[in-house]
């Protein structure tokens, strides 16, 4: 019998909006599971401000490395199938930064799409400029590259979710080598400028990719022995696993070999603050995910399920079991969420 646990980023909804949208919510399945448990606490609050408590708890449940609030770079080069040696690596996600009234914002980069071709065009102009400088770079996906800078120790960022469609003045990277990215970043820009692939963009009016995220720095660590499962996650977070599931129809593969399970359907929504849409993908997930694993539970097939739900501060975590299943005398409720 499998041991599962299910990651949902965002699945708590913001303080203010969460009891008319718990009400407007239509899950049973949910409702079960967080109700009739074995074991419910909230963590507190971390201290940590250049992360999410659902990449902290990631990070540390992989074991991917103390190098950081979130060291994923190293072990998502390898789920692209690239050796990252002894070097120092960085997440380089290409973005979108506007000007707003008083700041800068970073545009969550889900919304800047990226096919294969443009990604690699927009890599290949900034590889040589990245080389220059004595920094190679290489290419997972359109939405993912890495940086090799092994002098940039002591170098403070974050993730790219933590500064989405926030003022990024308390956000830029800061610490050694924060200058040489910064000299390093207006290249980019400049080189990008007058790029077809923004030129295009631009003429379909869609976000023009004018600027790069680094993150997630590691050097080489041992690979994660853990199984892990995704559904609609951003590209780094699905290399860190052994299953990309493009549908949840898929689910019974996941229940024989139990692990890991991150759906991350919820966070554009979130983080846009689309409440119509966060609820949509609640739903989804309801009939798709919540309701065949409560069933699971309930028959003998997953002995036990995990869930680790998170917001922006937040992060709760459950587990049921069958035997907790059968505590009929606690009335199943969303109150959890709120």
């Amino acid at each position: 019998m499998a041991h599962i646990t299910l990651v949902l980023p965002f699945a708590l909804p913001l303080p203010e909006f969460a009891p008319d949208l718990v009400r407007a919510l239509q899950a049973p399945a949910l409702s079960a599971l967080l109700s009739r448990t074995s074991s419910a606490r909230r963590a507190p609050k971390a201290d940590i401000t250049h992360a999410l408590p659902h990449e902290t708890w990631l990070a540390r449940e992989l074991d991917v490395g103390e190098d950081g609030a979130t060291p994923f770079a190293a072990a998502a080069m390898r789920g692209f199938g690239l050796d990252p040696g002894a070097g120092r690596w960085y997440i380089i996600t290409p973005a979108h930064i506007q000007i707003a009234r008083s700041h800068l914002m970073m545009a969550d980069t889900r919304q800047v799409s990226l096919d294969d071709a443009d990604g690699r065009a927009l890599f290949e102009a900034a590889k040589g400029l990245c080389e220059e400088i004595g920094h190679e770079l290489r290419y997972g996906d359109a939405h993912t590259w890495f940086l090799r800078a092994d002098d940039w120790t002591g170098f403070e960022t974050a993730s790219p979710d933590t500064v989405a469609n926030m003022d990024l003045t308390d956000f830029m990277p800061k610490g050694a080598g924060a200058q040489a990215y910064r000299r390093l970043q207006n290249e980019v820009q400049m080189a990008w400028h007058a790029h077809p692939v923004n030129a295009a963009r631009e003429a379909r009016r869609l976000p023009v990719v004018n600027a790069f995220w680094v993150w997630g720095a590691s050097a080489a660590a041992p690979a994660s022995a853990k199984p892990l499962a995704s559904y609609a996650v951003p590209g780094w977070l699905a290399a860190l696993g052994q299953q990309r599931l493009d549908s949840l129809e898929r689910l019974d593969d996941v229940l024989a070999q139990g692990g890991l399970l991150v759906a991350g359907n919820l966070g554009e929504a979130a983080l846009a603050a689309d409440w119509n849409g966060w609820l949509q993908g609640m739903q989804h997930l309801e009939e798709r995910l919540f309701a065949p694993l409560l069933a699971a539970v309930k028959d003998g097939r997953v002995r036990e399920l995990r869930l680790v739900l998170s917001s922006r501060e937040d992060l709760a975590d459950y587990t049921t079991t069958a035997m907790a299943q059968r505590k009929f005398w606690r009335r199943p409720t969303l109150d959890s969420l709120t």
